[in-house]
């Protein structure tokens, strides 16, 4: 007889994002996986979320109480209403000898978080790991996101569902600084190219937004940044749905820098869509060795 290896090509790498979506809207994404082996495989599909043994691995310290290094979790935020927030299709059947098979990923997530995550696992004859691909996205209230910088929060939320009246009267009141982002700029000591770093302002493309209005974005370029060696491009500008603008930040240490006290400069960048959001931006830099 011959001992024959199962071989599967995915079009996909180790990690499917499936970007920012409105709340309540619903995404799909394909991957595609093809036999390249010469026998019949019967795969099946398994999400981590809806693992039997989840109650029993969530039984560990809360991701809240450890760094953001030793954080481990697979499975991020969780609809409120119980369905899954990915779904894939199809989950089991048979890929012939040289053919390939489509799997349809879902995303549909029912409410704001930047923390939705699970596990894909694609099964060969019941037992065999072919592909663990992670699964990503993100959900906002309104059109627009920001992102980039380092997280200064945990990825997990409450399990407390805010009143229709608290929102309200939250969507009522001024729109202060929603979140904080650090953007850490290190400079490579000698170096003739700058420290560089960049944050990502988008416009979500959504049936579920009637008005076509534009978003519109500005950081406040502060002095501050200026005398401290900071240089902005981009800082402002107008995006239409489904665009994407990029605010880049170079840093080159002024002559007076004291290595022992590195530059610590705040901006606010103003997000303009259905509503106006501010994010206080934190601007770190630092000179590293060569070595």
């Amino acid at each position: 007889g011959h001992g024959v290896m199962p071989s599967t090509v995915c079009s996909v790498g180790e990690l499917l994002d499936m970007g920012y979506v409105m709340a309540g809207d619903t995404v799909t994404s394909t991957v595609k996986i093809e036999n390249t082996s010469t026998l019949t495989l019967p795969f099946s599909v398994q999400l981590e979320s809806l693992s039997p043994t989840r109650d029993r691995d969530r039984q560990k310290i809360p991701s809240f109480l450890t760094s953001s290094v030793q954080r481990t979790e697979i499975v991020g935020t969780q609809n409120y209403s119980g369905f899954s927030v990915f779904s894939i299709s199809p989950t089991e059947g048979k890929i012939e000898a040289g053919k390939s098979q489509d799997f349809v990923v879902t995303f549909s997530p029912d409410h704001e978080s930047l923390y939705y995550s699970d596990l894909l696992k694609v099964l060969l004859f019941g037992k065999h790991t072919a592909h663990e691909i992670r699964l990503k996205g993100a959900a906002r209230d309104h059109p627009m996101f920001v992102e980039g910088g380092e997280p200064l929060d945990v990825p997990v939320e409450s399990l407390a569902v805010t009143s229709v009246a608290a929102q309200k009267a939250l969507a009522r009141g001024p729109r202060e600084a929603v979140r904080s982002l650090l953007l850490l700029l290190e400079y490579v000591e000698g170096s003739a190219e700058p420290a560089r770093a960049e944050l990502t302002v988008g416009a979500m493309q959504s049936p579920l937004l009637a008005a076509r209005k534009a978003v519109e974005f500005s950081l406040d370029a502060a002095p501050e940044l200026q005398r401290a060696g900071f240089a902005l491009d981009g800082a402002r500008g107008v995006l239409e749905r489904g665009q994407l603008k990029r605010i880049g930040v170079s840093w080159v240490p002024p002559g007076d820098l004291q290595t022992s006290d590195p530059p610590i400069v705040s901006a606010l960048l103003t997000v303009k869509g259905d509503i106006t959001e501010s994010y206080r931006v934190l601007f770190m830099a630092r000179v590293v060795s060569a070595s």
